[in-house]
């Protein structure tokens, strides 16, 4: 429309506004039904199998196993020593989580010790609700935090040259809360952790709970003997450990690793 000026108005039509409006509300209704299903598909659940009040956990040390050399080594020198009892199971999904049926994040506790051995991936957007969901089912009083974690090699940032024979190593990485004595030399900058590793961290620093993260650098992917021996004295204030585990046991934790990482299985 044109005024007789000249001028070009423009000309709206409350009907189309209106159309318009409600295709809005529909496509906004849509995009909020979808996102509540992926966030329910995705939520992380604690299922007790042995404790029936369920977040009220007493233990003076938990331990956090993440990544197959962690996970073999708590596989082959601690749960092998027998006495350990399963008391829950963590259960999540995501794309690159594993759907074979077996529990792939499970907890078992010995006296005062609370053991997570997590062979799982955990999305990034899972991570603060697989910490809040896990740790919130541990009194905070008293409790110690450590953390096993894997890394490769090739993210080791250093300005000396490491040879082959340097590998595996540790690093650590600890809250201000933790006074006690660590087993390796502190991870230097400009190196960092991340993952389930750092999230844990970063909960118990502000929870004000001590904890310590103990990162392995290897430059193998799955675990054998050398990589999971690494392990055994950062933990052996705290664990009973089994010093020579048998080769079979050895020899299934790397022949099921093997099985689960083979590209065509």
């Amino acid at each position: 429309m044109a005024t007789f000026f000249g001028e070009v108005l423009s000309v709206y039509s409350r009907a189309v506004e209106e159309d318009e409006y409600d295709d809005m509300t529909r496509e906004n209704e849509e995009d909020e039904q979808i996102r509540r299903e992926i966030e329910e598909k995705r939520r992380v659940d604690v299922f007790w199998l042995s404790h029936t009040d369920s977040g009220s956990l007493s233990c003076s040390d938990l331990i956090i196993a993440a990544g197959p050399n962690a996970t073999g080594f708590v596989s082959a020198y601690v749960l092998s020593s027998g006495g350990w009892q399963p008391v829950a199971r963590v259960s999540l999904w995501n794309e690159r989580s594993r759907t074979d049926g077996e529990p792939s994040c499970v907890l078992y506790q010995q006296k005062q010790v609370l053991i997570c051995q997590c062979s799982c991936y955990v999305a990034e957007d899972q991570l603060f609700q697989w910490t809040e969901k896990v740790l919130g089912c541990v009194q905070a009083r008293g409790l110690s935090v450590t953390v096993l974690s894997d890394c490769s090699v090739a993210e080791y940032k250093t300005s000396d040259y490491l040879s082959g024979s340097s590998t595996p190593f540790l690093r650590c990485l600890k809250t201000s809360t933790h006074t006690s004595a660590v087993a390796c030399p502190l991870l230097e900058p400009p190196n960092i952790s991340c993952g389930l590793a750092a999230a844990v961290l970063t909960h118990c620093e502000v929870k004000r709970i001590p904890a310590v993260l103990y990162q392995l650098y290897s430059d193998v992917l799955h675990p054998d003997s050398l990589n999971m021996q690494a392990y055994r004295e950062t933990v052996s204030a705290v664990l009973k450990l089994d010093q020579s585990p048998g080769a079979e046991v050895l020899q299934k934790i790397t022949r099921v690793c093997a099985v689960q990482s083979n590209l065509y299985t």
